[in-house]
């Protein structure tokens, strides 16, 4: 990918009001949203779409089709929408014989840049519309109404959830935003500078709202000078008192010469976790093609995984969304490989 100093802005002497966002520096993760609407008619008309009478055919199988359809051809139709790989839309119908009405519900998902709520909308609006048309002949005055989004995950907003609620099947389904429940962190920075008062230390206080936003308890969080001997003991010290589940040393991952902490987690650790810091690199490059300088890795000391995080507040935000969604399942995997705390 081009370093951004090499990005082409072309003159131009009339100024527009829109522009399509660039997404190249954002990194893909697993995208998926949840959209609704309903549609409503007489009981003729509903009792006609149960019965499969009309005499355009099997309208739900056919507003099925169509909010596929719609959901795939989403950038065709909105010109600011990015084209993206949908790895599946699915439809569902639910039908409510008080109302007379039929709520349909889009769910689309991709790895992707960018998010998919418009491929869900658009999902939605198509399979809707589709009711209408097969339905028109049958009763006239519809009315289609309450579209909205339920459900997005992925990239930095995590999980997102309409505040006007959701149904239970699909809260029952939504990844929890609490992984890190019941697990004991800890936080070491890295940081001559800021552990003499020179300036105050960013990247510790995000790893701790980052850890217990996520449900840990954070039993230290400490800032300490980049030096060998001092982080050794300090994280000798750490684990052996409070047994945490997982601690994150942020800072001394440079290729610098007081750059050590790497150097400290190959003595101490009892077995390195090389291919952390190798997904960790390969992540990163989507923010900075330079990431490959850093020697992010991470290691066992005894039942505690140790994570070495680059020490800028900017890597260490990044570092946390790449490990964030799968990092409690890291966790309960390591304590079933017969580690006793």
């Amino acid at each position: 990918m081009p370093n951004e100093k090499n990005i082409i802005n072309f003159p131009s002497t009339k100024k527009t009001n829109f522009r399509m966002i660039d997404v190249g520096r954002k990194r893909p993760t697993r995208r998926r949203a949840v959209a609704c609407g309903t549609i409503t008619m007489n009981e003729e008309a509903f009792n006609a779409i149960v019965n499969g009478t009309l005499p355009k055919g099997d309208v739900l199988a056919l507003s099925e089709a169509a909010g596929i359809m719609g959901a795939k051809n989403t950038p065709n139709m909105i010109p600011m929408c990015h084209t993206l790989p949908l790895d599946q839309v699915t439809i569902h119908c639910e039908m409510n014989s008080e109302r007379n009405s039929i709520t349909v519900y889009a769910q689309a998902a991709a790895f992707a840049k960018t998010g998919v709520e418009m491929e869900a909308l658009a999902g939605v609006n198509a399979a809707l519309l589709t009711i209408w048309d097969l339905t028109k002949g049958t009763y006239a005055n519809l009315s289609i109404g309450e579209i909205k989004l339920l459900v997005k995950t992925g990239g930095k907003s995590g999980v997102w959830v309409n505040s006007d609620g959701i149904p239970d099947w699909l809260s029952e389904q939504l990844p929890s935003s609490q992984s890190l429940s019941g697990k004991k962190a800890g936080v070491i920075v890295m940081s001559d500078r800021a552990s003499t008062g020179t300036y105050q230390d960013q990247s510790g206080p995000i790893l701790v709202e980052c850890l217990e936003s996520a449900g840990a308890e954070v039993v230290e969080y400490k800032v300490i000078p980049d030096d060998e001997q001092t982080i050794s003991e300090t994280l000798k010290a750490h684990c052996e008192t409070f047994h945490p589940d997982i601690v994150i040393a942020s800072g001394g991952t440079g290729p610098g010469p007081r750059d050590v902490t790497p150097d400290v987690l190959e003595k101490i650790c009892d077995r390195m976790l090389d291919g952390f810091g190798d997904f960790l690199r390969a992540e990163s490059l989507n923010f900075t093609d330079t990431a490959w300088l850093s020697r992010m890795t991470a290691g066992m000391f005894g039942a505690t995984l140790i994570v070495a995080f680059p020490g800028s507040p900017k890597a260490v935000r990044e570092c946390w969304e790449i490990i964030s969604p799968f990092i409690g399942d890291a966790l309960d995997k390591i304590g079933k490989q017969g580690y006793g705390v």
